[in-house]
């Protein structure tokens, strides 16, 4: 990106001596090597002297527009996939942009998962040397928390090598590739992504509205705003203070009390092996000091990275979203139903790009995992329209929270996103539960993308229960019949409800013949 300044010297000198000049800066989503989004209106902003005269040329356009309060914006008619093409931004100075092409965008979002990166997936070994993409290229937003919108993030446009991939987010990755070979046009990842954070925390204050389910995260930002301005003035001598009680107390009580912590150790470890009563654990003579607060949060704190990573990519032209997180909500699931929903409508409202495709990924199986989290995710479905959901429960790892056969995931939500977005006549889900009839003693169960029919893989169909209406669930058996599925067991001579794949880990094995895996249900939700 090339800076030309084209003022002469003494306008220079009078600006600077006024105190109002400022060169004309494109926010950083728009440099070197970025994709935009191509057959829609394409906002493009930066800052600038108030008053100054901005105009923005690309591809035979040349649009103007005046900045205000040290910023500017405009919006391009929409472009056509292809280049690379240069764009000159010009006012008091000039930026030049070269190296960008125009085709699919998609913000890559949520937490570890999505994080991760190929060099961890199970296959980066084989695919990473063949990740000669150039046509595809990803964005990562700085992880920021703030209390406060941020303008702008740090990060640059980077293109898809062998060289650079393993640093991809895994499923955004595959995901890409995907597109980008059935496209066959240029696609730009913005991965915004931070591992263990909550779904409140990638939500604007305005968005979780006035549910009195989410009025404890309004409590929390709305206490946390309401200080900062008074907070971030002391917060820099305090952390000072901090660091330097912190230093003193290392080089004394902490030596001393590392020193007992060692013996105390030791000592533990010879009373378990002699079956004796275990010492009592030592405290440092004087507690430890404590960091101040940060005025701006942390990444668990509601708003916080929706201010600190998503706000300053706002209103960028996108596609859609992917999506993969929920392990950090999983303590309050059935709060999720309404917590997700909203977090889907808050980002689509502040984008003012309609209701764009929103794809995300269903919680893989793991020990800490509780069903009903699936089941948010599975309800949301019928709640927002324009979404999708990638099942996982056969890629999933029963110890590990990070599974790392990542390639399947950004499979099924390009998919999703040849469907939704592109309008493909594909099947693009596993088997969803539909509706139920209960008759002589069986369960029929219907399901939506049944696709070219249901299938049992490997084996008879596993990990349904039913129940009567004492809701004591026991194993099923459970049969095909046409594009439904029939359940029963013995004992069950009234049954009323159905569970699949109920279970931290599932064990299940119901998919339709595209080889998509069906979304674990029960049918008497609460």
């Amino acid at each position: 990106m090339k800076t030309i300044p084209v003022l002469s010297s003494l306008a220079i000198a009078t600006a600077l001596s006024n105190s109002l000049y400022a060169e004309v800066k494109p926010n950083p989503l728009f440099a070197d090597g970025a994709v935009l989004q191509r057959g829609q209106p394409v906002p493009v902003w930066g800052t600038a002297r108030d008053g100054e005269k901005v105009t923005v040329e690309i591809d035979k356009q040349k649009v103007s527009t005046t900045a205000a309060d040290g910023k500017w914006s405009l919006t391009l008619k929409p472009l056509k996939e292809g280049g690379p093409l240069t764009m000159n931004i010009t006012g008091d100075n000039s930026v030049t942009l070269t190296n960008l092409l125009v085709g699919e965008v998609w913000v890559c979002s949520g937490q570890s998962n999505m994080q991760f990166a190929l060099a961890k997936a199970h296959n980066a070994k084989e695919e990473g040397p063949k990740a000669n993409y150039p046509k595809i290229r990803m964005f990562k937003v700085k992880n920021s928390s703030a209390t406060k919108p941020l303008a702008e993030t740090l990060g640059r446009w980077v293109e898809c090598s062998p060289q650079i991939v393993n640093r991809f987010s895994a499923v955004g990755y595959f995901f890409a590739r995907d597109i980008h070979q059935k496209l066959g046009v240029p696609v730009g990842i913005i991965q915004t992504t931070w591992g263990g954070t909550p779904a409140q925390a990638w939500t604007s204050l305005e968005g979780f509205g006035t549910d009195p389910e989410l009025k404890e995260y309004v409590d929390s930002a709305t206490k946390r705003l309401a200080s900062y301005d008074a907070d971030i003035t002391t917060y820099a001598s305090n952390l000072e203070e901090f660091n330097s009680k912190t230093k003193e107390w290392n080089e004394t009580v902490g030596k001393t009390y590392a020193e007992t912590m060692k013996s105390w150790e030791e000592a533990t470890a010879q009373a378990k092996k002699d079956g004796q009563p275990l010492p009592e654990k030592p405290a440092p003579s004087s507690p430890q000091p404590k960091a101040p607060p940060n005025p701006n949060g942390g990444p668990s704190d509601p708003t916080c990275l929706y201010n600190g990573m998503v706000a300053p990519i706002i209103p960028y032209g996108i596609k859609g979203v992917i999506w993969y997180q929920g392990e950090s909500n999983e303590n309050k699931p059935k709060q999720y139903r309404t917590l997700f929903p909203a977090v889907i409508a808050d980002w689509r409202t502040r984008w003012k790009q309609g209701d764009f495709p929103f794809l995300f990924v269903q919680i893989a199986p793991h020990c800490s995992q509780p069903p009903e989290i699936r089941e948010a995710q599975f309800l949301t479905l019928a709640k927002v329209k324009n979404t999708a959901m990638a099942v996982t429960t056969d890629v999933g790892d029963a110890m590990d929270i990070h599974p790392n056969h990542k390639e399947p995931v950004g499979q099924r939500l390009a998919l999703a996103a040849r469907a939704l977005a592109y309008g493909e006549p594909i099947e693009y889900s596993g088997p969803l539960y539909d509706s139920m009839t209960a008759k002589d003693g069986q369960i029929t169960l219907n399901f939506k993308h049944v696709g070219g029919g249901l299938v049992a893989k490997d084996g008879e169909l596993k990990g349904f229960m039913i129940a009567g209406e004492d809701k004591k669930f026991i194993p099923a058996k459970a049969k095909i019949t046409g594009s439904s599925i029939v359940v029963s067991a013995e004992g069950v001579v009234d049954p009323k409800s159905v569970h699949y794949g109920w279970e931290k880990v599932p064990d299940v094995n119901l998919f339709n013949q595209e080889g998509l895996p069906a979304s674990p249900f029960r049918t008497d939700v609460d």
